[in-house]
């Protein structure tokens, strides 16, 4: 069964044994790509063994052994582009670069390509890379960060990359993980050039080449034709990506693998020397359709399958070793039938290792290990941050104070860079950045395009490279146009690199809602749930300026000792305000130099403005909730009710143990969440309560399920202060109601 399986996918064999070998299709030259006769025969064993990976993962598959994977077979070409580069320039590779992966193992000793992509393919515990988490791509010694997107996700963080490797050049960063002459590569398909991941990385790095900036990538669309089965109009990657201004269009033939070494060779020549970048178009065939489970005879008719057999790049690279007289035709079936051979007994090796057999080993890498804490390292310190010593010692409100904190960790820490969106010069749409590029220089603080993925992107990249990166999303709402960034990249990674590799960095938003009618929902957004079910994230809700200094002091230990991704929440309709109860009494303002202490992960905000413990009454929020909730307290007290208020800082994870102690004997817990009521963080908290046998009653006030009307409306889907004492109120009346029933009893 299994020789008949590989039998009939293998059109490669029975063309070569059949001295079917197709026309050239280029005339390029080994002397014009630069190669030898051993580069061309070291090229074709590189090709030859991805050809029979591809043909062994469909055997397993068909034999329920193995699991989904989307071979390399007809993308062989890109090999040469890994002939062509250096194995520090970072590759950020699709999942059809099984020759390119071997064809750079071959350049580093000791490694072991064919075993490591059998473990990967088997999802084997010992797979190097994701330790059976996935089948990716991937290799901590051949600098290729794991991939498993299918829609060019990756292109963003390879400009950031790209960027990152430029900037550590101009600051001459000592500590860099690239070489300051690196490129950084990513590869994609036709299909996926068309998404606005990657039109919007190719745009960024277009337009930083336009203004004159430094940024070495290389842009590698493998061009099949075809994207599973929607084909791409023959000649629309070349119209629309060759005449860009600020990127050098290459084209090659990847069939060919000669062609594709000369076309690799220009396009890293101007990449490098240049330090520019570079789309490097290879035409590409496909062969065996999109993946293992893929019938290609549902959408496209035999005869055209069999042309693009005819055009297999295993074919033409025999007739260049032919015609070079690196071997003959009866050498390259003996080296095809032993590389077969050598690729099946690592297949059956593999599936006889063991799996991952508990939810502990699965989740293991998303805190990531001592060893990786120790390559995200801290640059060399300042003095200070000048200029601040007059706003440290007076009372400032949030923006100020996190505008003071941010300088404070940047002074202590050169590897800090903040950027985004109007972050510069005019120091934040809310000024939470002011006058930080005066103190640190536009090389730290500086703008980017109006595109949040490239922002996040950037903001990868520069972690990728020894950076601290502190990117800006101006508001929660934009978050949605890049959220993938997050969940699938930046988060995603330690997990997927079992820990090898992480993107710690704090990224800001600001968000909520309660903005006195200005702006509508995008400006409004009060929903919390794009970042709540990201596995390893970490999302941060300060409530106050005093709050927001102690919790950024946490968010930067946390990105740089445990390389977590920190999303750091900042509540606009906080950020200006300096009073809690009266016109001037200044209680939600702070002096930066009497701040003291970090509000670590898991630790809650314990609050009694009474003076007094506070009985009768827990109520759990956070941001603006904690606002309003003090607010409310003071009224609920001339009542007879005491509130205790547990503002919870940490949204995710939930520090579930810390609330249930400052929650203690209270019978009566009242949840205050601004957000949406489905979907918001009320959900979990009450499930917590229910989980940990809350003893008593338990209620919630929310937000309004809807978007957030503009003007005054606003004020009838959100959370009010009036609402928090008229439920708090009836949580107490139930109390004494009980009370009363009890004695009566």
């Amino acid at each position: 069964m299994a020789g008949a399986i590989a039998a009939s996918a293998d059109g490669f064999l029975t063309r070569l044994q059949e001295g079917r070998l197709p026309p050239p299709a280029t005339a390029t030259s080994l002397a014009a790509a630069g190669l030898s006769r051993s580069d061309l025969a070291g090229l074709f064993e590189s090709q030859i063994a991805s050809r029979r990976l591809d043909l062994e993962a469909r055997r397993l598959g068909a034999e329920r052994r193995g699991f989904y994977s989307i071979g390399s077979a007809g993308h062989e070409g890109n090999a040469a582009v890994a002939q062509a580069f250096r194995v520090t320039d970072m590759a950020f590779l699709h999942y059809r670069s099984g020759a390119f992966y071997i064809e750079r193992a071959r350049k580093v000793p000791g490694q072991t390509p064919v075993w490591n992509m059998a473990l990967s393919f088997v999802a084997a515990a010992e797979d190097p890379i994701a330790g059976g988490r996935h089948k990716v791509i991937g290799s901590k010694p051949l600098f290729i960060p794991p991939q498993t997107s299918t829609i060019a996700s990756h292109l963003p963080k390879a400009m950031g990359a790209a960027f990152a490797i430029a900037l550590a050049r101009t600051q001459k960063k000592p500590d860099a993980t690239m070489p300051h002459d690196a490129v950084a590569l990513c590869s994609f398909g036709d299909a996926s050039a068309n998404h606005s991941t990657a039109t919007g990385a190719i745009n960024a790095a277009a337009h930083t080449a336009f203004r004159g900036l430094p940024l070495p990538l290389v842009c590698i669309c493998e061009d099949n034709g075809v994207g599973i089965s929607v084909k791409t109009p023959e000649g629309w990657i070349a119209a629309a990506y060759a005449a860009r201004p600020g990127l050098r269009y290459v084209h090659g033939d990847g069939r060919d693998v000669v062609d594709a070494a000369r076309a690799a060779r220009e396009a890293e020549a101007w990449a490098r020397g240049r330090r520019k970048p570079v789309f490097l178009h290879l035409r590409m065939v496909r062969l065996m359709g999109h993946a293992g489970s893929d019938i290609e005879t549902g959408y496209r008719d035999r005869a055209e399958i069999e042309r693009e057999a005819d055009q297999d790049p295993l074919l033409h690279t025999a007739r260049r070793c032919v015609e070079e007289g690196v071997c003959s035709l009866e050498d390259i079936e003996r080296l095809y039938a032993a590389t077969g051979a050598r690729v099946a007994r690592a297949m059956e090796a593999a599936c006889a290792r063991p799996k991952l057999d508990c939810a502990e080993a699965v989740v293991a890498p998303l805190v990531q290990s001592p060893e990786t804490r120790r390559a995200v390292r801290p640059g060399p310190p300042l003095a200070s941050a000048p200029g601040d010593a007059r706003a440290r010692r007076e009372p400032q409100h949030l923006s100020r104070l996190i505008s003071l904190a941010l300088a404070d960790e940047m002074a202590k820490d050169a590897a800090i860079a903040v950027f985004g969106e109007d972050v510069a010069r005019k120091g934040g749409v809310y000024g939470a950045t002011s006058r930080l590029q005066q103190k640190f220089g536009p090389a730290r603080v500086f703008d980017t395009l109006l595109d949040e993925q490239s922002i996040l992107g950037t903001a990868i990249g520069l972690a990728h490279n020894g950076y601290l990166p502190v990117p800006e999303i101006q508001f929660l709402a934009y978050v949605h146009n890049a959220e993938d960034q997050l969940r699938g990249e930046a988060a995603s990674l330690s997990f997927f690199s079992n820990g090898q590799y992480a993107n710690p960095m704090v990224v800001r938003v600001a968000g909520l809602a309660y903005q006195k009618g200005f702006g509508g929902h995008f400006h409004n957004d009060n929903s919390l749930a794009v970042f709540r079910d990201i596995p390893g994230i970490v999302l941060a809700c300060p409530s106050s300026g005093a709050e927001a200094v102690r919790m950024l002091r946490e968010a930067f230990r946390l990105a740089r000792d445990e390389a977590r991704v920190v999303v750091f929440l900042e509540p606009i309709a906080l950020y200006g305000t300096k009073d809690l109860h009266e016109a001037g009494d200044g209680r939600m303002t702070a002096v930066f130099d009497d701040i003291d202490g970090t509000a670590r992960l898991g630790e809650v905000n314990v609050i009694e403005d009474s003076g007094r413990d506070a009985e009768d009454l827990a109520i759990v929020t956070y941001g603006n909730g904690t606002y309003l909730s003090r607010r409310a307290a003071r009224r609920l007290a001339d009542h007879g009710v005491n509130a205790r208020i547990v503002d919870l800082r940490w949204l995710t994870p939930l520090p579930v143990d810390a609330m249930i102690a400052a929650i203690g004997a209270r019978r009566n817990v009242l949840v205050v969440d601004e957000c949406r009521r489905t979907g918001s963080p009320s959900e979990e908290i009450l499930a917590a309560l229910a989980d940990r046998g809350a003893p008593g009653a338990v209620s919630r006030v929310t937000g309004v399920d809807t978007y957030i009307p503009l003007g005054p409306a606003a004020d009838t889907v959100l959370v009010s202060e009036d609402a928090i004492v008229a439920a708090a109120l009836d949580l107490a009346g139930r109390k004494m109601q009980q009370r009363r029933q009890r004695a009566a009893e």
